[in-house]
């Protein structure tokens, strides 16, 4: 197979659109352990001494929203979504990025810009009315948390096109089938 030069801009763009998720995905991670000492926390205080803390409670889910939905683009990017594996992982390597390529313009995308687009009045009003807790007590800035629905949108829409342009460079023969597995197998 003759492999082409591809424009230095391409795989430039591949490598920043893949670091934006590496970066959200392991920045946001760390916030898993501190979740399970707070959410200790909140157990030991409210069952040993009969304490409890609305904010303290929220902030569990807070950092959860965080997890989930920052890390999502990452996930993506680390193969970690629901695909038929067992069908996926017998395919050649062009017929996967296929799968990849389509997934990426037929059902990734267009699911991010429904959420993207759907939640932003929604997000809009929470900014507009400052919304926090609606619990006594609670934690403030509810509008920073709605905010995460169209980052999420943002992040996985980013990570899409990085998938969609690895598969076409693969399928263009501009990258090595080797590249593409590499990627694949670093993933798991």
């Amino acid at each position: 197979m003759n492999h082409t030069s591809a424009p230095a801009s391409s795989f430039f763009l591949l490598r920043w659109l893949d670091a934006i998720a590496e970066f959200t995905g392991n920045t946001t991670a760390w916030l898993t352990g501190i979740m399970v000492i707070i959410a200790c926390i909140v157990v030991g205080l409210r069952h040993l001494l009969g304490i409890g803390s609305i904010a303290l409670q929220e902030s569990v889910t807070y950092m959860h929203a965080l997890v989930f939905m920052l890390g999502a683009a990452y996930t993506l990017k680390r193969g970690g979504h629901v695909r038929v594996d067992i069908v996926y992982r017998r395919m050649s390597v062009r017929k996967r990025a296929w799968v990849d390529a389509l997934g990426s313009v037929l059902l990734t995308l267009p699911l991010m810009i429904f959420i993207g687009w759907g939640s932003w009045e929604f997000v809009q009003e929470s900014w507009r009315i400052n919304e926090g807790s609606a619990n006594s007590g609670g934690m403030g800035g509810v509008y920073l948390l709605k905010s995460l629905l169209p980052l999420m949108a943002l992040s996985v829409s980013l990570q899409a096109i990085a998938e969609l342009l690895r598969s076409l460079l693969l399928l263009m023969n501009i990258i090595p089938e080797s590249e593409f597995v590499a990627q694949e197998e670093s993933s798991c």
